[in-house]
């Protein structure tokens, strides 16, 4: 009995994962002779692939020493990361097509183009395929085969290596992110034993908050590909548009008790803008990944979990741009060896598959070259069928959240114009001077419907991600979609930031509006020079060379005490594109004077953010990066478990972002709040702050989606994910006079909602200053029992307790850092929140 259960287990351990250190035979393809003028990467680095956890560094290296002795690689940096690190792009052909790369990536392009593509002869074409490894720094094995791939691609040798390179062009992104790849690779090798430990609660496994996944800011990069907001996406978008590949591949893991994954995914759930086409080739491809894993024993699944519907995603945006996006999901074995449910998975079974799946791309490549290349041409070549005819936005009172949309469309190679003339469209007033137009008579007619459509229906109710990003309501600015053509002005060549000014000279004060995006930013470097700031809590008007002009709530005063501070402020206007007005009297034509005790000194803000374990990393990586990056305001950040043992009275601010904080002392933050502190709470930690009866808002109970009709078991989580509110986008009613709302002119506000979190109406008229309306959906997917919960309801509370206040926001102002039209709520409680 024992001899068959310790072969039972040899057996498991044989078919699921070798954890024995696994040399180069255990990778590589049979029966190929290798250039032994090519390090193998154990020569390189000194350990086997996959017996160590390889650094970002050390993968850059090994990448670098490759394209130095091999003739069939170019090695570029396309950016750096927040800590410096280089972001490297290859590309790998034969010698004679790098001999001639510019041209033959040129003709490629012109695939694009309608006006070209027609006269190309695509049985001469290579075919482009894009390789991307490990966007979550913590799914390793992405990343680590990448040092197989780089040794295969130089070194292999014979006739179908050299009929891959020439009638291919491979471009590779070998370590998307290496920030998190450095924390991850750090934790696992330095928790490593010699004797291997698969015990999965072994502190290898356990990664330390926030782990390896994200960027320096917290940030998930595989959700940045659409918008650009973070460095890495922006070098590596610039790279993927000037190639326009074929395939990419996006390299991941996922839980350690699954197989592995490649798509296509859940057939419902692929975005509309996705043709037929692209779907008939992701399954073909399909097939070569399936005999390559059939081939080495592997298991795996496709049209399952993972879904092809946000255009956000590295799987997905290829899709909406003519190319055939790949997912790869490998079951994770987050250190060198874990016990599965399967059995024990070690990380060189993880980056055999990985690989497996590299080369599986590459033969479909090449087999499909011309099916590719067609698909590619013909996808830009088809008119738009929609009776849209163009999309129209600008005006508002913010000239950088309009110029920051014009940057996002621009970036995504969208061809944006000037509005040539003064129009209305649908009863909004677009003036020419201030608007632009993207005529959907262009190439990427299904990108820019993506990306301002107002979508609500849908063929499934569950989505691996959000269901609604409409740019224009992310940005809060006016826009429309016209039915007509309308004026064209100036195609957008260079989009210059919008800067502001000075008016005037003044030794007595100097005024500023709260609208602009980075006012923030310029009041908070003024109080950290030592200006008196004072804000307005009603309008005003006063005299800007020699017109009345009116000011609304919000307007900053700067008390000059006797001297000028107009070069300061000519480098502020410039940076932050504000404009300051002159001032020489504390007497206004109407409304309060500037000595008014309705005009309140704002006091600079000292805040807290919380941290650690069971803290959402992602929002508050965002409320670091927004005020890091867009406030220059230094902010700290302690655990939970340093919390409760800190003083916090020198802080005016403490942030509890989503989360949860069971461990977080319930009288620490009472006590700081009764005693005079501002406790901003958002998502779950408002719904802690009311638990814990620090807060008084209410919050509705949840709903179900069962009933008395009985249904199938295997139907549980089709109904269960179907009550998920994982990103939609609602209408708010807000009051502009209330201190959240400062800079805000409009009385209606989108707001973006990632959860069924819904507040009770306080009864107080005074401290719910944005209300859910009664019909609140703009874009994206809602259960209908969660839709009536969140009718008419408040999503910002703002509430005196003791001494203090506490700001609760049922969700996230700072959405992945593209919800430009939200950050000023959450900046407001910062800047505003004591003079509630």
């Amino acid at each position: 009995m024992k001899l068959k259960h310790l072969l039972l287990s040899f057996l498991l351990v044989f078919s699921w994962g070798t954890f024995a250190q696994s040399g180069l035979d255990y990778y590589l393809p049979k029966n190929v002779t290798y250039n032994q003028k090519i390090p193998t990467p154990r020569q390189f680095l000194g350990y086997d692939v996959g017996e160590m956890h390889a650094s970002p560094y050390e993968i850059n290296a090994y990448w670098k020493e490759v394209a130095r002795l091999s003739d069939r690689f170019k090695i570029e940096p396309y950016g750096k990361t927040f800590e410096n690190r280089e972001l490297l792009f290859v590309t790998i052909s034969s010698p004679a097509n790098l001999s001639k790369i510019d041209q033959l990536k040129d003709d490629h392009k012109k695939l694009t183009d309608p006006s070209k593509s027609g006269s190309l002869k695509i049985k001469d074409m290579p075919v482009v395929v894009w390789l991307g490894y490990s966007v979550h720094g913590n799914e390793a094995s992405g990343t680590n085969s990448s040092l197989l791939t780089a040794y295969y691609l130089a070194a292999a040798e014979g006739k179908q290596i050299d009929s891959l390179l020439n009638e291919s062009v491979i471009v590779i992104d070998p370590c998307i992110n290496p920030d998190g790849g450095t924390r991850f690779s750090s934790w696992v090798n330095q928790n490593r034993s010699s004797a291997l430990v698969s015990d999965a609660n072994s502190r290898e496994f356990k990664e330390t908050w926030p782990g390896g996944r994200t960027n320096h800011y917290w940030f998930d990069l595989n959700r940045d590909w659409l918008y650009q907001q973070l460095p890495e996406s922006r070098g590596r978008l610039v790279k993927f548009y000037e190639w326009q590949p074929n395939i990419l591949t996006d390299h991941h893991e996922m839980g350690s008790n699954s197989s592995f994954f490649f798509q296509p995914g859940v057939p419902s759930r692929t975005h509309p803008m996705t043709p037929q086409s692209n779907i008939n080739l992701t399954e073909k491809i399909g097939k070569y990944h399936a005999a390559a894993l059939d081939k080495i024993g592997s298991q795996y699944f496709t049209q399952e979990s993972y879904d092809d519907f946000y255009y956000g995603k590295g799987s997905t945006l290829p899709d909406v741009n003519g190319s055939i996006g790949i997912l790869f999901e490998q079951a994770s074995s987050r250190g060198h060896l874990q016990e599965t449910v399967n059995g024990p998975l070690s990380f060189p079974f993880t980056i055999r598959n990985q690989f497996t799946c590299t080369l599986s791309t590459l033969r479909a490549g090449k087999d499909m070259r011309e099916e590719l290349l067609t698909h590619l041409r013909d996808f830009y070549a088809e008119k738009p069928k929609d009776d849209v005819k163009a999309y129209v936005f600008g005006g508002g009172n913010d000239r950088v959240r309009v110029w920051e949309t014009v940057n996002i469309l621009r970036r995504n190679q969208i061809e944006v114009y000037k509005l040539g003339k003064n129009e209305k469209v649908n009863n909004t007033d677009f003036e020419k001077e201030t608007s632009y137009v993207v005529p959907l008579s262009q190439p990427k007619h299904r990108l820019i419907t993506s990306m301002f459509e107002k979508r609500t229906t849908f063929k499934d109710s569950a989505f691996y991600d959000v269901s609604a990003w409409t740019v224009p309501l992310c940005m809060n600015i006016p826009f429309s979609e016209s039915k007509v053509s309308l004026s064209l002005g100036d195609k957008v060549q260079e989009n210059l930031f919008p800067e502001g000014t000075v008016l005037g000279k003044s030794t007595y004060g100097y005024l500023f509006e709260w609208d602009g995006y980075y006012v923030s930013r310029a009041a908070y470097e003024l109080l950290s020079k030592g200006f008196v700031l004072k804000y307005a809590t009603e309008p005003f008007s006063a005299v800007v060379n020699g017109q009345e002009k009116k000011f609304g709530y919000g307007t900053v005063q700067i008390i000059c005490k006797g001297n000028d501070p107009a070069a300061l402020l000519e480098t502020l206007a410039k940076r932050d594109g504000i404009t300051f007005y002159a001032q020489t009297t504390g007497l206004t034509p109407s409304g309060i004077d500037f000595g008014s005790e309705k005009f309140r000194v704002m006091d600079v803000p000292v805040a807290l953010m919380i941290t650690g374990d069971g803290v959402d990393y992602n929002d508050a990586g965002e409320v670091w990066h927004l005020l890091d990056q867009r406030v220059n305001y230094p902010l700290a950040f302690a655990d939970i478990s340093q919390v409760n043992r800190m003083n916090l009275s020198k802080y005016t601010h403490i942030i509890l972002n989503n989360g949860r904080y069971g461990d977080l002392s319930d009288d620490a933050i009472r006590n700081y709040v009764q005693r005079g502190g501002v406790l901003i709470a958002l998502g779950e930690g408002a719904v802690w702050a009311s638990q814990k009866k620090i807060s008084s808002v209410g919050i509705k109970p949840g709903v179900s989606n069962n009933g008395n009709e009985k249904r199938p078991y295997v139907l549980k989580n089709v109904y269960d994910g179907a009550l998920e509110t994982a990103g939609t986008i609602f209408e708010t009613k807000i009051d502009i006079s209330h201190p959240l709302c400062y800079g805000y002119k409009q009385d209606f506000l989108p707001v973006f909602k990632v959860n069924n979190i819904a507040f009770e109406d306080t009864k107080n008229p005074y401290d719910t200053p944005l209300m859910f309306t009664s019909n609140p959906l703009i874009a994206g997917y809602v259960h209908p029992k969660n839709y009536e919960r969140f009718k008419n309801t408040p999503t910002a509370v703002a509430q005196r307790s003791g001494a203090g206040k506490v700001i609760s926001f049922s969700d996230n102002p700072n959405f992945r850092a593209f919800w430009y039209g939200t950050n000023k709520l959450f900046l407001n409680a910062l800047f505003f929140g004591k003079g509630i």
